[in-house]
């Protein structure tokens, strides 16, 4: 679908700067855009690619309008990154199917909102309310008592389990399961005893889940993900985990059980956060991190090293191992050694110094 600048200057609330009647077929980037496209440009840096570029359209905030405006049409935004995520909404692909398949299961008890689309193949158990405008992709297994706002979309092979809330406009990719079972085991006379998990999952709204993640289901107290959380693909959420408002967790972090992270954090990929712990308002993990005690300060934290040559890393993990093998205690009196050592040599060296230095005095004499 194409839409004239006038109509994208609408949709983000910019100037238009050109032919508002011009007609834009695609949404690229600055290297693939052509004649007919609107890329974004965000910022200084970008404008030696800017005025490298084909492109009809773009967008770009006021400080860069004298410098692009003679080669090309312009619309003008505060924030020409958040433009863009706007507009990829009206250039994304329409879905695949428009109504309630034949092959879909429901049950007699499920209520349905207003223009809800359900795929081939869907299961809708016993007493699930599913809000209008929702989607609900081939395959889709909401087990009984699930509860779920206004437009949702959620893609095939989900699995919603354990009598879920979630809020309106919540997107669940491909594969994830939300509500499965925490792991949960009491150890008695050399044996795991499984624990029957009792609690739910509450989801709230705008929240958005990557593919192939698993959200637990509480022991006892709910799981819970507020407003606005961004979940990036295969992350794990462990039984009775809290996680605040606009949190964003990116793929393969593992959260243990009964952890509870604040709002506005930011969690880098691959970490690893210990259960019951508690993290701030405000905390940025660096990828590969290992949290394994609570953080009450907001702030950026890291933990693992950085990439090195394989012969540099080889010879630090020599290293580590001296010094696990050897006990701080003695480490620290043998750096107190050298150190005094050390005082001890600077101080003598000062004195010879001093003692070779030439007396005023001797020429003096010398003269007389």
């Amino acid at each position: 679908m194409s839409y004239s600048l006038e109509q994208l200057g609408r949709h983000v609330q910019g100037a238009v700067h050109g032919d508002s009647q011009f007609n834009v077929l695609k949404l690229r980037s600055l290297e693939q855009a052509t004649a007919q496209d609107i890329a974004f440009v965000n910022g200084e840096k970008y404008l030696e690619q800017a005025l490298a570029s084909k492109a009809g359209v773009l967008i770009v905030s006021k400080d860069l309008v004298e410098k692009l405006q003679t080669q090309f049409q312009l619309i003008v935004v505060e924030s020409p990154y958040l433009a863009f995520a706007q507009l990829t909404h009206l250039f994304a692909d329409t879905v695949e199917f428009s109504n309630i398949a034949k092959t879909a299961v429901i049950h007699p008890t499920a209520q349905l909102g207003k223009n809800v689309r359900i795929g081939d193949y869907a299961v809708i158990g016993e007493n699930v309310q599913i809000g209008s405008n929702s989607y609900i992709y081939p395959h889709v297994h909401i087990g009984k008592n699930v509860s779920i706002g206004h437009s949702a979309w959620i893609e095939s092979h989900v699995s919603i389990f354990a009598e879920a809330t979630i809020g309106d406009q919540v997107r669940i990719h491909a594969n994830t399961v939300i509500g499965s079972e925490g792991f949960g085991f009491a150890p008695y006379q050399g044996r795991w005893h499984r624990i029957a998990q009792l609690g739910r999952v509450r989801i709230g709204h705008q929240v958005r889940i990557g593919s192939n993640s698993s959200i637990d289901r509480g022991a006892l107290d709910d799981t819970v993900i507020d407003d606005g959380v961004i979940i990036d693909n295969l992350v794990q959420v462990a039984h009775n985990v809290q996680i605040g408002q606009h949190t964003a967790i990116a793929a393969k972090t593992a959260i243990a059980g009964s952890t509870k992270i604040g709002a506005h954090c930011i969690i880098g990929g691959a970490s690893a956060i210990a259960g019951h712990l508690t993290i701030a308002d405000q905390v940025q993990l660096t990828g590969m991190s290992m949290v394994t005690k609570s953080i009450h300060q907001a702030g950026t934290y890291s933990s693992g090293t950085g990439l090195l040559e394989s012969a540099a890393w080889r010879k630090a993990v020599v290293g580590f191992r001296q010094l696990s093998e050897m006990p701080i205690n003695k480490l620290l009196k043998q750096i107190k050694v050298l150190t005094a050592r050390i005082d001890q040599l600077e101080s003598h060296q000062t004195v010879e110094q001093a003692n070779e230095r030439p007396n005023p005095n001797d020429d003096k004499k010398n003269k007389l």
